[in-house]
């Protein structure tokens, strides 16, 4: 009896489908109207080479010449995932509400809904139609300023850093800048504010000491060559005990007296009390003109709820050289920013909604007893899905606000949590989270996932998701 002969590479090569035969399959065909002939011809021809690979390497045919639907399964898996958009929706029950990993401020459904207008439709981005001619596109941000805390003028970057740069570049370019070695913070990325000095031409004159500066520092500091003094707000950490710092006021009135300039980096930027939801009062731009500050630099994306943005308040003379310096042009918004930004501050012309229309606003708001409610409701309905891997237990917690923003206060919640038990797994658990249809992200503590429930947007929708993955288990 003969035994067949294995077949040859030369055989195996010619087996294969050729790449227009492929293309001219039906199901294929298929593939090309949903993602073009381009696409799917590249991932063909991926297909063909580690089918040839495999030839070389083991002399034998890849599993789907045998069945073309396995090839097809391979290509939609593909391109699904070259299609796929990397900025999804997820679930922060992390604990932080303004996280930077997590994009930091939601935004309120005006603001949705404003960026979508000025996504679909030509806008007047710098359009004055009452007068019809040219306009600014930071006017609009302007005049809500004004009526907010009582600026002169408004300028409008892409994010707090770009402010402090461009305040220093336009200012003080080429001259000193005088700041307390207590306010050299580092912000994150090992972003320091000397580094953002020397980037903007500025001279960095620092004075008094990491945990005392006085008035006197300040006045033996200032020369002829000095353009300003500078406060920086230490959002994101806190210095007690043996200290001393010098009001903006009693800096204000030397400034004026010396003719320099005192500029503000606020960093977070809260226009409200935060007091209500027992959290520290932050300074506010308003305070900081009142006492006397020429220009405040704040962020849009953290305690004032809106997109990613730089504010510059205060003084129009100054205003108007930060706008005619050619840095504005780079780190200017777009119309989309502005829009959001836009409907972001219109809620806090009418405070006795904001609380419930500002994402941020609502959480800090949510009463301890509510997530309680919350979380025994939650609990009851997912128990009999996650045992008997799974114990879910209700526990007390502590949420931060989070993006360097009041780093040694913290909200009062509630968190659910799960505890491995036999045959549970909670790293497992952890990435079965991750994967959901909308991840959910909460953070591993004292051997338990946690699930922070200030952070919670819906209630149904995270009960849905969660009793999804809980009968999969």
């Amino acid at each position: 009896m003969m035994t067949q002969a294995p077949e040859t590479p030369q055989a195996l090569y010619r087996a294969l489908p050729s790449m227009d035969s492929l293309l001219a399959e039906p199901s294929f065909v298929v593939l090309q109207q949903s993602y073009g002939k381009v696409a799917v011809k590249a991932a063909l021809d991926s297909q063909l080479k580690a089918a040839r690979s495999l030839i070389g390497s083991e002399r034998r045919l890849p599993t789907w010449c045998g069945e073309l639907a396995q090839l097809h399964g391979c290509l939609v898996d593909q391109l699904s995932k070259d299609y796929s958009h990397s900025l999804i929706p997820v679930w922060n029950l992390t604990g932080t509400i303004l996280h930077t990993n997590l994009g930091r401020a939601q935004q309120s459904e005006a603001a949705i809904r404003a960026v979508t207008s000025v996504m679909r439709y030509p806008t007047p981005l710098e359009f004055e139609l009452a007068a019809g001619e040219r306009g600014h596109r930071d006017n609009a941000i302007s005049a809500l300023i004004q009526r907010l805390t009582g600026a002169e003028a408004c300028c409008v970057v892409n994010n707090n850093a770009a402010a402090v740069l461009l305040m220093l570049s336009a200012v003080a370019a080429g001259k000193e800048v005088i700041v307390s070695r207590g306010e050299l913070v580092e912000i994150g990325g090992a972003f320091r504010i000397p580094d953002i000095m020397r980037q903007a031409g500025c001279t960095l004159v620092e004075v008094g000491s990491t945990n005392r500066t006085h008035l006197k520092d300040y006045e033996q500091a200032i020369t002829e060559n000095t353009a300003a003094i500078m406060k920086v707000h230490t959002s994101n950490y806190h210095i007690s005990g043996f200290t001393a710092a010098v009001e903006e006021a009693r800096l204000g009135q030397l400034c004026r007296e010396r003719g320099i300039s005192l500029i503000s980096d606020l960093g977070s930027g809260s226009l409200t009390d935060l007091r209500r939801f027992g959290l520290k009062q932050e300074p506010t731009p308003q305070a900081m003109l009142a006492d006397g500050v020429d220009l405040v630099s704040f962020s849009g994306d953290k305690l004032l709820g809106g997109p990613q943005s730089g504010l510059i308040v205060g003084k129009q003379s100054l205003i108007k050289q930060l706008q005619s310096h050619p840095l504005k042009r780079a780190l200017r918004c777009d119309k989309l920013i502005l829009a959001a930004l836009e409907a972001t501050l219109i809620h806090y012309l009418n405070p006795e909604t904001l609380d419930t229309e500002l994402p941020i606003m609502a959480k800090f708001a949510r009463s301890q007893e509510t997530l309680w409610q919350i979380g025994r409701r939650l609990q009851h309905a997912l128990a009999a899905h996650f045992e008997p891997c799974y114990r879910i237990e209700l526990v007390e917690c502590q949420t931060q606000v989070g993006s360097g923003s009041q780093p040694d206060t913290f909200l009062p919640s509630v968190a659910l949590c799960f505890t491995a038990l036999d045959g549970g797994s909670l790293s497992l658990l952890e990435q079965q989270f991750k994967q959901a249809a909308r991840p959910i992200i909460g953070r591993m503590s004292n051997d338990q996932l946690r699930l922070d429930l200030r952070g919670l947007d819906s209630e149904a929708e995270l009960l849905a998701e969660l009793s999804t993955l809980g009968m999969q288990l």
